[in-house]
């Protein structure tokens, strides 16, 4: 057995974590930070509390919240002009909020714009601006990942890649995660299963991977549904947290597989929320896949707390219905067929994750695959 693990960020976690956001940026010696924040966290008074922080630490700071939703190509360029000029580049809020400021704090370092980078077209500036990441979602584990994704020109998902996005610092507060709707935490949380999953059973898998991979199923089946049916729990909200954060290092050592050629597939059709599409793109091909009988599969099981692999589908389909996910599509997706998606699940971009699936993923897969998903209620 050969592999090499991925560098691991520091980590800090515990209840108040975020309240040292400017005294660790001023503890790495920089001047002048730019935060990249959710809106709504900013509206909340989240915003002025930080500020106040930076004001304290005499750092000089500027604070971009001009984005919704997915990551867009203008919101990632518009963020990249704001990090010029800064030291350090604070990410505080959801997966689209990690994944801009990641972006923004690699390519401010050049002149170039995001998409001479994308899909690695070309390599990362080489000395990138500091990075402090603070998620408020658990679910893309993008705070521990070299992975950033987001909305090019033509509505594809497009990704940047490389040891450059990587945070300098992580603090994992579950305070700041108690706000999330149900049905927020419960997308969130699955797509944080899947990717656990998923690095720990596809062919890029690895020992160093499943430590963590293992460990976050763990703490994710433990403790998912309580997050959803008690959102103030805090102790459920933490180890959920903490999976997703552990599921990030999983698969930016080994990667994922089918069910996010599917998520990103129909990203690629309508908006989705990622969690919701790869949770349902996980449900619809969990059986075929567990039929390749492997033992990295046998021991995702156990990590679950099951028997064999063959009980998965089973229950990851009672994780869904106790957690309340719908399993249906949003309203815009009845604009199109299973032709459509499977079209887009063959895209290039797309096809790292298919060849990544233990079992070989054929045309007809993917048409099977498309028909079941476009299948569901448009009713979102």
């Amino acid at each position: 057995m050969r592999f090499t693990t991925s560098f691991v960020p520091e980590i800090r976690f515990g209840e108040g974590v975020h309240e040292t956001i400017a005294a660790s940026a001023r503890a790495l010696g920089v001047r002048a930070v730019l935060v990249v924040m959710d809106g709504f966290l900013a509206a909340g008074g989240l915003g002025e509390r930080l500020a106040a922080q930076f004001n304290a630490e005499e750092v000089t700071v500027e604070f971009f919240c001009g984005f919704s939703g997915e990551p867009k190509l203008a919101a990632v360029e518009a963020a990249t002009a704001a990090a010029r000029g800064k030291d350090l580049v604070v990410g505080l809020g959801g997966g689209s909020a990690l994944d801009i400021a990641k972006i923004a704090a690699c390519v401010a370092a050049d002149a170039h714009g995001p998409m001479h980078y994308a899909l690695a077209a070309h390599p990362l500036p080489g000395r990138p601006l500091r990075k402090i990441l603070v998620p408020t979602t658990a679910g893309t584990g993008s705070e521990t990942s070299a992975t950033t994704i987001f909305t090019g020109p033509e509505g594809k998902k497009l990704w940047i890649w490389g040891p450059e996005t990587k945070a300098d610092l992580v603090l994992l507060d579950p305070a700041l995660t108690v706000t999330l709707p149900p049905n927020l935490t419960a997308w969130c949380g699955l797509d944080a299963f899947v990717h656990a999953f998923e690095a720990t059973t596809n062919r890029n898998a690895h020992a160093g991977a499943a430590l963590y991979a293992h460990a976050a199923l763990g703490l994710l089946v433990e403790a998912l549904e309580t997050a959803v049916k008690n959102p103030a729990d805090r102790e459920a909200r933490g180890k959920v947290l903490l999976g997703a954060c552990y599921a990030g290092i999983a698969i930016d050592n080994s990667g994922t597989a089918i069910a996010h050629t599917i998520s990103h597939a129909l990203a690629g059709l309508a908006p989705v929320h990622h969690g919701l599409a790869t949770a349902l793109g996980f449900e619809a091909t969990l059986a075929w896949l567990v039929e390749a009988d492997t033992a990295d599969l046998a021991a995702a099981a156990r990590a679950c707390g099951l028997q064999d692999a063959a009980m998965l589908p089973g229950f990851v389909a009672g994780l869904m219905d106790r957690c309340g996910i719908v399993r249906a599509l949003p309203a815009a997706f009845a604009a199109f067929t299973a032709d459509d998606l499977a079209r887009e699940m063959r895209a290039p971009e797309n096809q790292p994750m298919r060849r990544a699936t233990i079992r070989p993923v054929s045309d007809a897969d993917i048409d099977a695959f498309a028909t079941i998903m476009m299948a569901l209620p448009r009713a979102l």
